[in-house]
């Protein structure tokens, strides 16, 4: 089986300091780029996150804090890692709730200027769970026949997802072989913002995905209740979120 690409598409994972889209950190990144002739290449990056890193996730990776102290800092690699998927469709294992988001967050701390949305994002754990329902493992157990090993190494889980998402292809004749149909596919909700707390509704209208305004219009609430876009600005949300309610707020202003 061989995907059916247009243009590169890149697999990637994060291994992180937490699971907290707005305050973690990255401190390893594995990417593998598939060309559309089928040529791979892949690229492992030790990251130091300029944070501790918790005991608990140091658990779950095997990355502890000396292991990344004298790695490069994200600031210093992160012109190149755009570079690298500059016209690049992305896939992941959950990427969309998370690798994607927090990637967007660590390039808009260091003023790097790239529009994820420019890419198209194929996620196979929600092709996973809309068609199996269960864990990574297992899902590589189930498609590929084989057992992980390395689980929660990036590295071990970017090159699964890439072999998962082409045993989909082959098990399900549904799916089509193009990256529009898949990404479309494994899309959970059309996100306004990359975690999901603004989305849009049926009609392409911004509304809140979270909180007591949950299904509300956002530009509606801001007018009601202006207070509402100072907590979010205030509160611990990602950048990217507070960036497109800023959008909608300025948007809504210039109207008048």
């Amino acid at each position: 089986m061989k995907l059916n690409l247009k243009r590169p598409i890149v697999f990637f994972d994060l291994e992180t300091t937490g699971m907290n889209v707005g305050t973690d950190r990255i401190v390893e990144l594995t990417y593998l780029k598939v060309e559309p002739n089928g040529m791979e290449t892949a690229k492992t990056i030790r990251i130091n996150p300029e944070m501790p890193i918790p005991e608990f996730a140091s658990k779950i990776h095997g990355i502890y804090d000396k292991d990344v102290k004298n790695c490069p800092t994200f600031v210093e690699i992160a012109k190149n890692i755009a570079k690298d998927i500059e016209g690049c469709d992305l896939a992941g294992y959950n990427s969309s709730k998370f690798d994607i988001p927090l990637l967007a967050e660590e390039f808009l701390r260091v003023n790097v200027d790239i529009d994820l949305k420019k890419h198209k994002f194929i996620d196979s754990m929600v092709i996973f769970y809309k068609m199996e329902q269960r864990t990574l493992s297992a899902a590589y157990q189930f498609y590929c026949g084989k057992e992980l090993e390395n689980a929660h190494s990036s590295e071990a889980d970017t090159r699964a997802t890439y072999e998962i998402l082409l045993a989909q292809l082959e098990k399900y004749e549904e799916l089509e072989n193009s990256v529009d149909f898949l990404a479309k596919f494994s899309e959970q909700n059309p996100n306004v913002d990359y975690a999901g707390r603004i989305i849009y509704d049926d009609k392409g209208v911004e509304i809140f995905n979270f909180g007591r305004y949950k299904g509300s219009v956002v530009a509606d609430v801001f007018r009601r209740a202006p207070s509402y876009y100072a907590w979010m600005m205030q509160g611990d949300f990602p950048l990217y979120t507070k960036k497109v309610i800023t959008n909608i707020k300025l948007r809504e202003k210039f109207k008048k």
